[in-house]
């Protein structure tokens, strides 16, 4: 049986593309503090929620929401993953246990959090380049508290600017939904 070329060629580029793809859940993130990793095959079957976070942005309010839907939906599989990082402003100057004690104490935040990692450029950690390869949008995080919902299978299912808040939004009604198809 003879093949033709072209169809050749496409299954080549399909196969190359394949081998190329990283599965999010085989991406690896150190935790604020740097001592321990998390893998993000730890989050598998759960619905996550990443956002690059900062200490001194206009934004940073925004935590409060943030963990008041982790407290609303974590029974349901939610999950959220703050992500701090200083290359907006530098609105997160602290080092990373000041980061973790800020977050704690003025906003009361309990979901885990990495250690600062690059956001945007060549140097962007793997996991932030993972979830804007995935977005129909492929441009560079903009600013700080964009937000990324990953679904059970680590596919992106949505990604959201700054301005979109935490509660009352569509996010929050992504979340629901998406979180009710899982259960």
């Amino acid at each position: 049986m003879k093949i033709h070329p072209l169809i050749l060629s496409f299954f080549i580029l399909l196969t190359v593309n394949s081998l190329n793809a990283k599965d999010f859940h085989s991406i690896s993130i150190n935790k604020i503090g740097g001592k321990k990793a998390m893998n993000m095959n730890d989050y598998k079957g759960k619905t996550l929620l990443v956002v690059n976070i900062a200490t001194q942005c206009g934004y940073t309010p925004q935590l409060k929401g943030l963990e008041q839907l982790y407290q609303k939906y974590k029974s349901n599989g939610l999950e959220i993953l703050g992500v701090p990082s200083n290359e907006f402003g530098g609105q997160t100057p602290e080092e990373n246990t000041e980061v973790k004690k800020f977050c704690e104490l003025n906003y009361g935040v309990t979901f885990p959090l990495t250690e600062k990692v690059m956001v945007k450029g060549e140097d962007k950690h793997p996991m932030i380049a993972e979830l804007i390869s995935q977005s129909s949008d492929k441009s560079e995080i903009a600013w700080n508290f964009e937000k990324f919902l990953v679904d059970s299978h680590g596919k992106l299912i949505a990604r959201y600017s700054s301005k979109e808040k935490p509660l009352d939004s569509e996010l929050e009604k992504t979340i629901a939904e998406t979180l009710k198809k899982n259960h």
